[in-house]
């Protein structure tokens, strides 16, 4: 086998990006002369017909259409007699995606090398000590990792420098633990283990428990915007147990309450942890001995429930958490804590086991709750990040007061009310600009190249974020929705299914159908889901009559909601982009649209997120305190339901969500670059101020070159249109 520095400089020279030369076959026609008599035929004339042009073209597109463009191109060669514009054209998209195929190996083959040398760069430094040095070597490592086949990733993963930095990692990532700093053994080490080494379990329950922990600490200490007393303010156990009976009898499955009452108390077992380190600053401690006191009567009351033969039900369950929240009254145990903090903590990890999308939202977390489910929120009009102590504007949206106030992307909150934000969490920060409509916020900026910092006072007001976007910003704040002129081809995408989503993209479509649409790329990419009504009225748009999605409960009757002839748009060809994150409504779209009965669309992409299931909101629990639950699975028209990716990973296995027909993943250097680009093209002129600075932008050719997998949709959609017999230009 070879060392991983051979792997390294054998892939250097060995793929290069070639062009594939077309070889002319001659044929020999063998003229056989027999003198016999009485003469006779040596040979049976066979006559061989020649494929219709339309054959050729439907069996060419059936190729592209399912990702084989090298199928696509042998037919084209085997039929290099056929005479057909049509088939030309094929060819000329077969040729591009070759082109694009290419650039796409030698740009993975250019990375991995750049990554190879730099890892043989620390490597000949010295052996790496402290955390800075041990996280670089293994954030080199992974991306080598992402970049390798089979072979060269055994080679890497083999190496002995790699495997004595990630020994090293291990050993300063139980320093930090110990010191109480979880969240940084996750940043160093186990992040990345759980990426390098996917097939051990140990890495990936190591990382998950240190992110509970991380998550603990948040909800114990306090923050600018909120103290860990307000933050549990108003929570009593009988929430939870209401909850249990919504989940009893509502919840999707039959509810497994033996999995519900060990994932609680490996989640109140992190909490006490939490609690009794010695380096963590919180509002309550509790000593080595109490911890060890908890613990163990915690898990009395646990192995009561390993070894009864009886199954747990609902009342069993109630009765084991009554037990555990007691024990921080209990005087032989004597934690003397509020009850809330192990009610959220048993309650989080009981819910856990459940699925990731069931959770209860508390009198503090139900407001914010709202926001998120309406896309609607009271603030001045602004998106940010939060990196490195730094709160950064990502974007403007249009005719806002942020807009019309002049903040600009790329400007640096410092302060809002005179408070900085370094020290602020990303929720404190946007719950700081938000307010009651009317209210004033100063916010403190610093612009690239000022000198000084700047104070903006503005007034808050009701934003609306829209849900359908362009592919690059006008000079006014709106969008275009044209990506190939020519073509006349559209494309719109869908940030998420709010109550205006369908309206607003009606209205994008009909605008579009007026200047000549030819096709259509529907790009749900990073679309986690939203209102299944508007999902369902987008479907509704095109398509003219039959079911589009049947919403199926634990118990009760099914809900069939089908399409309406009316307002159905021209049968013009479509495909739609998915990448990892599309997932619940998006996934039912773009599914009802690639259905075989319908066949509307073609799916290009990554597999889905695979959610597939519907919540439902309790808001009876008490107190304010709302219920997120899963009630019901989503069918598509053929009776397939989008399976869940927790489910099956759960049961160890790989197939969930939808599988795209033309599968297209994207590198993490591709993922950035397609960022940076649709960033820049988002970005809006504020054409009132003199003194803007001039914003990059790229072209439609630049924006698609960026983006491999709108560009491999658009050869997908002009096969179509070819197919369709549009007249197609190409280059």
């Amino acid at each position: 086998m070879l060392s991983f520095n051979q792997h390294k400089n054998y892939r250097s020279f060995v793929f290069r990006p070639m062009f594939i030369l077309l070889s002319v076959v001659l044929w020999e026609h063998i003229c056989v002369v027999a003198e016999s008599t009485p003469p006779q035929r040596l040979f049976t004339q066979v006559t061989i017909e020649t494929p219709s042009p339309a054959s050729v073209i439907d069996s060419v597109c059936a190729k592209i259409l399912s990702g084989d463009f090298a199928g696509a191109r042998e037919i084209v060669h085997e039929s290099a007699s056929v005479d057909s514009v049509a088939l030309k054209q094929l060819e000329t998209v077969i040729d591009e995606y070759m082109v694009i195929n290419a650039l796409r190996k030698a740009s993975q083959n250019d990375t991995y090398q750049e990554q190879a040398d730099e890892l043989e760069k620390l490597q000949l430094n010295s052996f790496p000590k402290d955390s800075n040095e041990v996280d670089m070597v293994l954030t080199v490592a992974l991306r080598i990792l992402k970049h390798s086949d089979k072979e060269q990733e055994q080679a890497l993963l083999n190496d002995v420098f790699v495997k004595q930095a990630v020994q090293q990692a291990k050993q300063i990532a139980a320093e930090f633990e110990l010191k109480g700093k979880w969240l940084d053994s996750y940043k160093v080490c186990y992040s990345k283990l759980e990426q390098m080494y996917k097939d051990d379990k140990a890495y990936s329950d190591h990382a998950k428990e240190l992110m509970v922990k991380t998550d603990i600490l948040k909800f114990l200490q306090d923050s600018q915007c909120e103290s860990c007393q307000e933050r549990y303010s108003g929570i009593k156990k009988e929430m939870f147990i209401n909850a249990v009976d919504i989940l009893d009898s509502s919840y999707v499955n039959i509810v497994d309450y033996r999995e519900m009452a060990i994932e609680a108390v490996n989640r109140c077992r992190c909490l006490v942890e939490v609690m009794s380190n010695s380096h963590i600053e919180t509002e309550y401690k509790i000593s080595d001995a109490q911890c060890e006191i908890f613990l163990v009567e915690q898990m009395a009351i646990l192995n009561e429930v390993y070894q009864s033969t009886e199954a747990m039900d609902k009342e069993k369950f109630i009765d084991f958490f009554e037990r555990v929240v007691g024990l921080s009254k209990s005087p032989f145990v004597s934690l003397e804590l509020p009850s809330a903090l192990l009610i959220t903590q048993f309650a989080k990890g009981a819910l856990s086991s459940l699925d990731p999308h069931t959770v209860i939202y508390w009198p503090s977390q139900a407001k914010n709750f709202e926001k998120k489910i309406t896309n609607r929120f009271t603030g001045i009009g602004i998106r940010f990040s939060k990196k490195e102590e730094l709160a950064r504007i990502i974007s403007v949206l249009p005719y806002t007061p942020a807009f019309h106030s002049g903040f600009e992307a790329g400007d640096i909150i410092m302060a809002i009310d005179g408070i900085a934000t370094n020290e602020m969490s990303a929720d404190c920060v946007a719950q700081s600009i938000a307010g009651p409509e009317g209210t004033k916020v100063t916010l403190t900026i610093k612009r690239q190249g000022e000198h000084e910092d700047r104070d903006i006072t503005v007034h808050r007001a009701n934003i609306a974020v829209p849900s359908i976007n362009g592919w690059q910003r006008t000079e006014t704040g709106g969008w275009r929705f044209i990506i190939d002129s020519r073509n006349k081809i559209g494309y719109i995408r869908i940030i998420s299914f709010s109550s205006e989503t369908a309206d607003d993209f009606e209205q994008t479509l009909i605008r579009l159908e007026e200047q000549g649409l030819s096709g259509l790329i529907l790009d749900l990419r990073s679309n986690t889901g939203g209102l299944l009504k508007s999902a369902v009225d987008i479907a509704d748009r095109f398509i003219e009559e039959g079911l589009i999605v049947r919403v199926q409960p634990r118990c009760g009757m099914p809900t069939y909601i089908s399409a309406h002839k009316e307002l159905t748009h021209p049968d013009y060809p479509i495909v739609v982009l998915i990448d990892r994150f599309t997932a619940s409504s998006s996934e039912i779209l773009a599914g009802v649209l690639q259905e075989p009965k319908y066949n509307r669309a073609t799916i290009v992409g990554e597999r889905s997120y695979g959610k597939g299931s519907v919540q439902s909101i309790a808001s009876h629990i008490g107190g304010g305190a709302k219920l997120k639950y899963t009630a019901a699975y989503y069918y598509l028209p053929s009776g397939q339901n989008i399976k869940s990716r927790d489910m099956a990973i759960k049961l160890g296995g790989g197939d969930w969500g939808l599988t795209p027909s033309v599968q297209v993943s994207l590198r993490d250097d591709e993922l950035r670059k397609m960022a940076d680009v649709q960033k820049a093209n988002g970005l809006v002129v504020k054409d009132h101020l003199n003194d803007s600075p001039d914003i990059q932008r790229f072209s439609s050719r630049e924006t698609i070159e960026a983006d491999p997998q709108l560009a491999i949709g658009l050869l997908v959609l002009q096969s179509k249109m070819i197919e369709s017999g549009y007249k197609v230009a190409l280059d």
